[in-house]
């Protein structure tokens, strides 16, 4: 096709075989996007296209990516927002006609590819991940990939007695079999890194040494996903990953014992920071607080 569809915050280019997505750099772009930059999107990374009609006067022509497609999507597992979805282009209701236009095209560009019936869940990465070197800070660490290894180094502030006594951390993509990421824009958001052989982690990701807690102004979804993305997809393309079918990843489990008191007065203090930003209702403080002090 080789045309150019300027919506807000973002630009799509559309090749014969691809679709250039471009985001803008501008005060009102989410972080997100201005992290990615641009990204290249095969046809047959997507399942379906989509224009329905968006809020205040907008319309939005939505790329849905198949499972698998995508390490970002992956790696997200449903918790972005909308108006961080990176295959959501929005655009003025006086643009509609435009928009579905290029969304019949993209349609046929899909067909032509494969019938919808027969795009199941890809068996590989088709759209390439955010490129290392990555690092961000979390509440209790600092959190480093280079292509090949992720390291964790602990934060005194902020580590748990049990990252201490573990020490920093080192981990090689070869020991790895995926990554467990959970929006910070939730209370207990965490990046976990699930290693290969164990069948048994620390419920707590803040006594797993194998994670990064995020917490008030930690990890926050622009740093931390993309980073979650590209060791996701070395994980996936190292030449010792498990196929995808070979069973299920490790689920962690509740560990024995109580909980050190260190641990729950700093879990609690951070509890009060989100409580005082207004990120945290009364209620959802008084029972999360009584929660931690029950595990003493």
């Amino acid at each position: 096709m080789g045309d150019v569809l300027a919506g807000i915050h973002a630009t799509w280019e559309f090749d014969s075989d691809s679709v250039l997505i471009r985001f803008e750099r501008g005060i009102r772009t989410p972080k997100l996007f201005q992290a990615l930059r641009e990204r290249r999107v095969p046809h047959e990374a997507l399942a379906s296209v989509t224009l329905t009609p968006g809020r205040r006067g907008t319309v939005v022509l939505h790329a849905v990516p198949r499972p698998g497609a995508d390490p970002l999507m992956e790696a997200a597992a449903g918790q972005l927002k909308d108006t961080c979805d990176p295959y959501r282009l929005v655009l003025p209701a006086e643009r509609a006609t435009l928009a579905e236009y290029y969304a019949d095209e993209l349609r046929a560009a899909l067909t032509a590819t494969a019938p919808a019936d027969e795009r199941e869940p890809a068996d590989r990465y088709l759209v390439d991940p955010p490129p290392a070197p990555l690092h961000f800070k979390a509440y209790d660490g600092k959190a480093s990939f280079d292509g090949s290894k992720v390291s964790f180094r602990w934060f005194w502030t902020g580590a748990s007695s049990a990252k201490w006594k573990a020490g920093d951390q080192r981990f090689g993509v070869p020991e790895l079999c995926g990554v467990e990421w959970r929006s910070p824009e939730v209370f207990d958001g965490y990046l976990r890194l699930l290693r290969r052989g164990d069948q048994e982690q620390p419920a707590q990701a803040d006594h797993d040494p194998a994670a990064v807690v995020f917490g008030l102004g930690y990890g926050p979804v622009h740093e931390s996903l993309p980073f979650a993305a590209a060791v996701l997809a070395a994980v996936r393309t190292s030449d010792t990953a498990p196929a995808l079918d070979a069973g299920p990843v490790p689920v962690p489990v509740m560990a024995s014992g109580r909980r050190d008191p260190a641990d729950i007065a700093e879990r609690i203090r951070h509890l009060g920071e989100l409580h005082e930003a207004g990120l945290v209702t009364d209620d959802e403080f008084s029972a999360k607080k009584a929660e931690l002090l029950a595990e003493l």
